[in-house]
């Protein structure tokens, strides 16, 4: 689970995030954070649209490479 501190760097910040949701890259979600609470973030996303989203999921920078949570990205 993502730490307060880190999802308000990344609110101060505007970092635009990818949210990992599964194996599947078409399925991450991007966009910044707007708030937060004990279970779920709501992340703006590019076409304005608010998703809200479990805690649980990975958070990221988008400009780093997609995490390999499955072992399933090719080389």
């Amino acid at each position: 689970m993502i730490s307060e501190e880190q999802l308000d760097e990344y609110r101060v910040q505007g970092t635009m995030l990818r949210v990992v949701r599964d194996a599947d890259p078409a399925n991450d979600v991007k966009g910044i954070v707007v708030a937060w609470n004990d279970k779920h973030v709501l992340i703006r996303r590019p076409n304005r649209r608010v998703v809200q989203l479990d805690r649980s999921y990975h958070y990221q920078p988008f400009s780093e490479p997609r995490a390999d949570l499955w072992g399933t990205n090719e080389p």
